[in-house]
């Protein structure tokens, strides 16, 4: 059977998140009824990501087994017809060797969270970013992350439900950088714990504000306590940008 590896593009409001779920619409759900539609046929949608409700997606990794080998491109158009209405785009389909997976085959998963900071409300990007009135320090906020880059034990950035077998991941590249209203926070890592990047917002939000410093933030890492750091960003600002493998 066919293995395809699809690239797509969500908004993710008004879903429960990527993962299939009995309380409401997911994005996986959503595709797997796509493909169904498609193909007559029950098909798994594995992602290479559960990406929480709320968090949208500019290049999220799936990959699907479906018995029709029809070209990548009308598998692609397909799914995007039995998609609609629903704010979903396959953006590109690829035929795959059996052994790819989209989650256990990726190297590099990328976020790009999206603040706007100023006092006037963000009404044309509801549900898109995180509006914050009042001023931030984009400059000390990336100062502090950079000590959260390398090899770290990340409990206190670890949501309580979180699954993985351990709170020890490696951040390979924290950015922050501001345009105009604007403050982008970029991150790159093999993989992250449930709520890492939203945990770490919140935290440095209070490093913008100037209630926190860097020295702060080292102290929040080495307490290994979540009561420690600062509150979840919401997941409206949360993108995932892009997942890579290997060439």
């Amino acid at each position: 059977m066919p293995r395809f590896k699809l690239t797509i593009e969500y908004d993710g409001s008004g879903f429960v998140g990527w993962q299939r779920q009995d309380n409401g619409p997911s994005i996986q759900g959503a595709l797997e009824a796509a493909a169904r539609s498609y193909c007559q046929v029950d098909a798994l949608v594995q992602g290479a990501g559960r990406t929480d409700a709320g968090v949208h997606a500019l290049a999220q990794v799936a990959h699907v087994d479906l018995p029709r080998d029809d070209r990548p491109e009308v598998v692609a158009n397909a799914l995007n017809a039995h998609l609609r209405p629903h704010p979903i785009a396959v953006l590109s389909a690829e035929k795959v060797t059996e052994d790819f997976h989209a989650r256990f085959s990726a190297i590099e998963r990328g976020y790009i969270y999206r603040i706007v900071n100023r006092r006037a409300p963000a009404v044309l990007e509801i549900n898109k970013v995180w509006w914050v009135s009042a001023p931030l320090n984009a400059a000390a906020m990336h100062e502090a992350a950079q000590v959260l880059v390398g090899r770290h034990d990340f409990s206190s950035f670890r949501a309580a439900e979180c699954q993985a077998e351990s709170p020890v991941k490696t951040l390979d590249e924290i950015e922050v950088v501001q345009h105009d209203a604007n403050i982008f926070v970029r991150v790159r890592a093999r993989s992250f714990l449930h709520h890492q990047v939203r945990n770490i917002l919140g935290t440095l939000k209070f490093v913008g504000e100037g209630k926190w410093t860097k020295a702060d933030v080292q102290r929040v890492l080495e307490a290994r306590d979540r009561s420690a750091a600062g509150p979840t960003a919401p997941p409206d600002g949360l993108y995932l940008t892009h997942v890579r493998y290997p060439d």
